[in-house]
């Protein structure tokens, strides 16, 4: 089995309602068994332009990654991230173990 890690740069414009993204994704987060690898930490750029906040969830395959993403939970997450950020988030396959 291959890992998948959902990879998200999040660019918050309204902190107050960005709480409740942030309540709603972690319980998808612990629904859905996914490992936080990396959540909003310092950043230093090497190239290119620098991100915003950084998040990284790791599940054991694309199928997983995929079902956090379309449970009910984490679009209840989504509705409440709607005017509060800009997200880019996408699934990247991981190398075979």
């Amino acid at each position: 089995m291959t890992a998948a890690y959902i990879v998200a740069n999040v660019t918050v414009t309204d902190p107050e309602q960005y709480k409740a993204y942030q309540q709603f994704s972690s319980r998808a987060m612990q629904e859905s068994g996914a490992r936080v690898l990396v959540r909003g930490g310092t950043t230093e750029p090497l190239e290119g332009q620098e991100p915003g906040r950084i998040v990284i969830l790791g599940f054991p395959d694309m199928a997983a990654a995929r079902a956090f993403y379309e449970s009910e939970t984490y679009r209840q997450a989504r509705k409440a991230r709607e005017h509060a950020a800009n997200m880019t988030m996408f699934i990247v396959e991981g190398t075979p173990e």
